[in-house]
């Protein structure tokens, strides 16, 4: 199930024309590089088109989205590890007709875990917090969520530095309420509600929808809404 709001008005400030895609085969996706230092990202050779990020808390489901959205099943790295993948991982799309890049995904380090130095998260917070907040190219975040214990306080916080774009164009927010097979329908109806009730006090385009892995359940909504993001 896909929910969407209101669009609200972007900022008048606009950054420099990107390219858009018309079409994205998801099936085209291939790694590119991984950034460590948000310093290496700005002097990354990667064109001027638009950019999904996937984010979420360890062990949420982040991983099995991305290769479900994808039709592989080792594109994304789940590490036995929380915390353990700390880079921005590019993944470059093109439309099958052309080897041209038409966008790309991009995987973001996970967060939450508690078996992490002071180092460790400092240094997530100014990789993915300075990605977030300053990267043009961005134009949406699918937020994965365990829809048993969704928007915990680390989420929100992440919700918060997608607020903090200044005078950037707004992203969208789509919630990916993973692990749905894991749950009844009354607990469905239940986070799906919590979901339109957050996004409902949110300055953000936001959607958000049930999703599983394991099930393939939400894969072709998730992959609509994704190719939606690309395309604004």
């Amino acid at each position: 199930m896909l929910g969407i709001l209101p669009k609200r008005p972007p900022f008048p400030a606009r950054p420099p024309r990107i390219l858009s895609p018309v079409f994205t085969r998801f099936d085209t996706a291939h790694f590119v590089l991984s950034v460590p230092e948000l310093p290496a990202l700005r002097s990354a050779p990667l064109g001027p088109v638009p950019e999904v990020a996937f984010v979420g808390r360890s062990n949420s489901g982040k991983s099995s989205a991305i290769n479900a959205l994808t039709h592989r099943t080792r594109l994304a790295y789940a590490s036995k590890t929380p915390g353990r993948t700390q880079m921005l991982n590019f993944f470059a799309l093109h439309s099958g007709r052309a080897e041209t890049t038409t966008g790309h995904l991009v995987d973001l380090p996970g967060y939450g875990f508690a078996k992490v130095d002071a180092a460790t998260r400092e240094h997530w917070n100014g990789l993915v917090g300075g990605y977030l907040t300053e990267r043009a190219m961005l134009r949406g975040v699918v937020l994965v969520m365990d829809c048993r214990r969704p928007l915990l306080p680390a989420d929100e916080d992440l919700i918060h530095l997608l607020c903090q774009r200044g005078e950037l164009p707004p992203v969208a927010l789509h919630m990916l309420l993973s692990k749905a097979d894991q749950i009844k329908t009354v607990a469905r109806r239940a986070v799906l509600e919590q979901a339109r009730q957050r996004a409902r006090q949110l300055p953000l385009q936001v959607t958000f929808q049930l999703f599983s892995g394991r099930s393939q359940e939400g894969i072709e909504e998730l992959r609509e809404r994704v190719g939606t993001m690309l395309s604004e």
